[in-house]
Formats: structure tokens, C-alpha cells, sequence
């Protein structure tokens, strides 16, 4: 092998790789079963020397969308390069590290660390669910879950469910997608469960990140740490202001790492958010290992999936995944579950289905087909304060067409806008 080695070609592999069957219901309503779509990037140099990388097209921070301008460099000239999208880049640092025979972490910096915290992640589910989740965290090794605590699930009721199951070590972080609205809404709601339950760690954008002034009031309200997307504001005004007590970092390579530069020299803790399957976690856990304050549990949910495109499962240990030392990413992939996974194109589409929120006085809510981000009518419905938020004793059910005239007259009114009813 030679660093002189130029890359000959880029293959774009086009994968579904379906969630595993005990939350795919739960994602299929939240619109997460689009994460299934991965494009696997292989980017093989004239010595033979292959580098693998992968896009979760529907979530990740950047699509490929240009692969000529890297054929006929070398993989250390473009490599830094985030505009490549994430699935390139990761290709052409996993071929880099190959010829230089030295591990991904070698290239970024100096290791600070073997072993890198990692959280469990599940995303929009019910009570019943997060608790089961949570003894399958405990059982693969985690020793935290971060949930999304959304205003149509009765998040006290999931917060005991999960606490009660889990044993006295384990944490939970929660990530509120800023649905607590605003300070005076927020007060009340943290404090009750910080009250409640100990096991509670971090609380993830409770309210818009934007409002600066209220999230350093809020900070001084509740004894949780706060964190925020690093960006969201100036990194020096977030800095500077003390609206947050740490950061939720992602991003091309470049970007996370001017990112973890600014938060360390802050002295303030992050944590990586890269989604994917066990290539996006390695690549992760590379970034983690010279980062020194990326103390924080990373997120990754490459446990979702029903294979993580490697030989093997990454073994997490009390919480902890310990960085590859091999060359490149320091992982094999299996080439079996490419071909097994592998598509022309990627279909989502889904049956015709309700989401019905149900409050404890009677009313009643109806959505269409589902509860995806900011995209959907449910996310306005409570961003504009439709509903309360965070009432106790809500629920949330996702119904099946029956083939009744009243599911269809409801599915159709549903498709014009939430439809309210009152139980009697």
C-alpha cells in the first residue's frame, strides 16, 4: 500500500435495513422507519485499498450528493472535506487510515480514551414500551436511555415505568424537541419530575434554543444540566450567556470537531448524536476517542436495526464501547448483509392508519398516518398550545383501517386537520 494511492472508484449501495420487530410499529408512526434507508458508500484506490462509509438518507446531517471530484486524489487531500456528505467522508477516512495503517483516531488527534459512553435511544414511544426498551438497554450493556418525552405520551407515567425496571445505576436523559414551550410552562413539569425521579440526568432542549434569555433563567430553576444543540445559537453567545450546561454535537468531521475544540475550551461536556448502524458507530467512536469532553453518553442507535452491516455486534460494556484500534474504522463488514439488504429503491409507504391522543376528561384527537417532526399537523397542533401540554394520564393510540365507514369518514376529515371529539 502507498499514501500516494489515488481513488479509482465510488459505489453507492442502496440498503432498507427494517427496524427490529419490537419497535417497528412505534416507528412506523412516528415516520422512523425511514431511518431503515441506508446508502453505503465504497470508495476502492488503485492499490485495492476499499474504504467504507454510510448516509441514513432520511436523517443524517448530509447527503452525498458528488462523487466525481474525489476520483483521482488521494483520500488524505478530500477527506476533511464535510461538503462531501457523510457517507463519502467516512469512506475516504476509513481508506485513509488503511494506508496509513493507522486507526481512524490517529488521524483526528490524540486519544484521550479507550472507551467512549454510549446511551440507548429509542424514539416517540408510550409508557409500556420505553419500559420494555429500558430492560433491553440494561440487558445489551447500556446503563442509560434517552427518550423523546413528547406532549401526546404521559411522560410521568413513562419516566416511573422505566425507573421501576431499571436497576438503581441506570439514567435517563430526556429530549423534549423544545415542546415544553417556554419557561413558565417548563418550570413546573421539570421540577415535578426531577421531584420524582432521581434517576433523571439530562434534560435536552426543553424550549426553543433560540431563547436565550429564558434558557438561562430556566437553568436557574431546575437542578438538572440542560443541553443544546451545538449551533443552534453562536457558539460564543451560548458560551458566553450560560444558557445551557452542555451540548448535543453532530455533524461532518470538521464541524463536530471545531465544535468539540470550542466546547472543551469552555469546560463544558457534549455528547455525539451520529445515527446510523455499526459503521456510523464506529466512525463515532473514533471522533469520542480524541475528544475530551464528549463525557456525555453518545447517541448512535445502531441496536434499532435488525443487522448493523458489521461481522459482529459492538460490545457495550457498563455503558461503554471501546474505540477499534485497527486500521481505518477498525471494522469487517459483512458483505452478506449488503446483498441481503440491498435495493433499487426504497419503498415506505404504510396503510392507512390514525393516531388518536386521548386526554382523561374524554377529549379525543385524531391525526392522519402519523406523528413525524416538524412536518406533521400533530407537531403544530401542540406547538401552537392546541392541547396542554405534558397532562397527566394522556395516551396515544395508532389505529389499523377496520374497513368501517366511521374509520374512513374519520381518516378523511383527519387528512383536511386534527379532528376533536368528546367520549361520552
Amino acid at each position: 500500500m502507498t499514501a500516494t494511492a489515488k481513488i479509482t472508484d465510488v459505489e453507492r449501495i442502496l440498503l432498507v435495513i427494517p427496524m427490529v420487530d419490537r419497535v417497528r410499529r412505534e416507528m412506523e408512526r412516528a415516520n422512523i422507519h425511514r431511518w431503515s434507508e441506508s446508502e453505503v458508500i465504497r470508495v476502492t484506490l488503485d492499490d485495492g485499498t476499499t474504504g467504507y462509509g454510510e448516509t441514513i438518507q432520511n436523517y443524517t446531517w448530509g447527503r452525498v450528493e458528488d462523487t466525481d471530484r474525489v476520483i483521482g486524489r488521494s483520500p488524505f487531500d478530500c477527506m476533511w472535506d464535510d461538503s462531501l456528505g457523510a457517507g463519502l467522508q467516512m469512506a475516504l477516512f476509513d481508506a485513509a487510515g488503511k494506508l496509513a495503517g493507522v486507526p481512524v483516531h490517529r488521524l483526528l488527534g490524540h486519544k484521550v480514551r479507550d472507551w467512549c459512553p454510549l446511551s440507548f435511544w429509542d424514539h416517540d414511544m408510550g409508557p409500556l414500551h420505553y419500559e420494555h426498551e429500558a430492560r433491553v438497554a440494561v440487558e445489551l450493556g447500556f446503563t442509560s436511555i434517552k427518550i423523546k418525552t413528547r406532549p401526546w405520551h404521559d411522560v410521568y407515567e413513562t419516566v416511573k415505568r422505566i425507573s421501576d425496571a431499571t436497576p438503581d445505576w441506570f439514567h435517563i436523559d430526556c429530549d423534549w424537541n423544545d415542546f415544553l414551550l417556554d419557561v413558565s410552562t417548563a418550570v413546573p413539569v421539570l421540577r415535578a419530575l426531577e421531584a420524582e425521579f432521581p434517576k433523571i440526568s439530562i434534560w435536552e432542549g426543553p424550549i426553543n434554543a433560540r431563547d436565550v434569555a429564558g434558557n438561562r433563567l430556566l437553568r436557574e430553576k431546575v437542578r438538572t444540566p440542560i443541553a443544546h444543540h451545538y449551533g443552534s445559537v453562536d457558539g460564543s453567545v451560548a458560551i458566553q450567556e450560560g444558557y445551557c450546561d452542555g451540548f448535543v454535537v453532530a455533524g461532518g468531521v470538521t464541524k463536530v470537531l471545531h465544535a468539540g475544540v470550542s466546547a472543551a475550551a469552555a469546560n463544558m461536556p457534549f455528547f455525539l448524536q451520529m445515527v446510523g448502524t455499526g459503521i456510523t458507530t464506529a466512525m463515532s467512536l473514533h471522533l469520542g476517542a480524541v475528544l475530551s469532553h464528549a463525557q456525555w453518553p453518545g447517541i448512535n442507535c445502531h441496536e434499532l436495526y435488525q443487522h448493523n452491516l458489521l461481522d459482529q455486534r459492538i460490545p457495550v460494556v457498563g455503558g461503554y464501547a471501546q474505540t477499534p484500534d485497527s486500521p481505518g474504522l477498525g471494522i469487517t463488514i459483512c458483505e452478506d448483509a449488503l446483498n441481503t439488504y440491498r435495493v433499487e429503491e426504497a419503498d415506505f409507504s404504510l396503510p392507512r392508519r390514525l393516531v388518536r391522543y386521548s386526554r382523561p376528561n374524554g377529549v379525543r384527537v385524531y391525526f392522519a398516518d402519523s406523528s413525524w417532526s416538524q412536518r406533521s399537523d400533530m407537531w403544530d397542533y401542540w406547538r401552537t398550545a392546541n392541547q396542554p401540554v405534558y397532562e397527566r394520564g394522556v395516551e396515544t393510540a395508532y389505529l389499523d383501517d377496520d374497513g368501517s365507514g366511521e374509520f374512513d369518514d374519520l381518516y378523511t376529515r383527519a387528512k383536511e386537520g386534527p379532528v376533536l371529539t368528546l367520549a361520552t
